[in-house]
């Protein structure tokens, strides 16, 4: 009998390997069990439930189910619904998420791993395509943060880049440790419009999103241009989904690391059941241990690699895959 409490009290206090992967199992047997479209699946591809033994035999589910599938588990009560943009083939996907406590914990104990309690920060947010619609999980998490904060200046600026100009030289002025996230296209946009000013305490952070609203450019052409217009030492970006209740965050040249309870692993790109070596580009499955509630090992449609430091990297997308809003670049 799997306590989904006790589960979710171990999820954010993993320390080590082993206890990563014995979760791994617990929380793949629980979901094997109690949701259903993702034990029919496994039935599907003929995956002996008693045989798994390592995190790297479970079975990922194709990311495009959670277009036209309900992927939570059974009897729950939904809290929050995110919901994609649905700027590619075949809609919107929808992640019915019945714990929002664990969304909340995920994306702070994943910001303070990286970056430091978030209270710190001024964060100002040009999220323009995703504040005009409802759903966004982005948005929620950006949300919190800005409520967080301990500056009155943080907010978000969806085309008033005069606003966002004045906060971002009041924060150089005062030396104000501040977040810029945002969209390509909006930091595009923004630098297009704008002088500006030299701000020593600034983090540029980019989260994809071209979108179609310019031409088509590779990440390390992108960043330059956002380097050359903001003047820092690097870009940093953070990956994330829909379908996913964690992050990963990159704080230059595009290598990102996972928090504790979230894994990536490269599939071959000619056989989704076996995994790619060290370096070798292929498509990347995500074990996220913060889906607790729906589904936890999702087969994303992006191509990456990892690298022999435990980074990845993002490196474009399945040929016919459809195109995702927050992931237009391609490597």
């Amino acid at each position: 009998m799997h306590s989904v409490s006790r589960l979710k009290s171990a999820l954010f206090n993993l320390n080590s390997e082993s206890e990563f992967e014995d979760l791994s199992l617990e929380v793949f047997r629980l979901q094997y069990k109690s949701n259903a479209v993702y034990r029919k699946y496994c039935d599907l591809i003929k995956i002996n439930f008693n045989e798994i033994k390592s995190y790297r035999e479970i079975p990922f589910l194709p990311i495009s189910f959670f277009k036209n599938h309900r992927i939570v588990l059974e009897n729950s009560k939904i809290e929050e619904t995110f919901t994609s943009s649905g700027t590619g083939l075949g809609g919107q996907s929808k992640h019915y998420v019945s714990d929002i406590e664990i969304y909340r914990d995920s994306f702070n104990k994943s910001f303070m791993y990286f970056y430091g309690k978030a209270e710190n920060y001024c964060f100002l947010a040009l999220l323009p395509s995703y504040l005009e619609r409802e759903g966004s999980s982005l948005v929620f998490m950006v949300d919190e943060f800005i409520k967080k904060s301990k500056y009155a200046n943080s907010g978000f600026f969806i085309n008033n880049h005069q606003s966002l100009n004045e906060q971002l030289a009041y924060t150089a002025k005062n030396n104000i440790p501040t977040i810029l996230i945002g969209v390509s296209f909006g930091f595009l946009d923004y630098s297009e419009e704008m002088k500006i000013l030299n701000h020593p305490n600034l983090i540029v952070m980019e989260t994809g999103g071209m979108k179609g609203r310019k031409k088509e450019i590779t990440r390390e052409e992108l960043h330059n241009e956002i380097n050359k217009a903001f003047n820092v030492k690097a870009i940093h970006s953070e990956y994330g989904m829909t379908e996913l209740l964690s992050q990963a965050y990159s704080k230059g040249e595009g290598r990102f690391n996972t928090p504790p309870w979230m894994k990536i692993l490269i599939r071959k790109q000619d056989d989704p059941f076996s995994y790619a070596t060290t370096s070798e580009i292929g498509g990347i499955n995500v074990i996220d241990l913060a889906n607790l509630n729906s589904c936890a090992f999702v087969q994303t449609d992006d191509l990456g690699k990892v690298n022999k430091d435990g980074s990845f990297e993002i490196i474009g997308r399945f040929d016919n895959s459809e195109i995702r809003g927050c992931n237009l670049m391609i490597g």
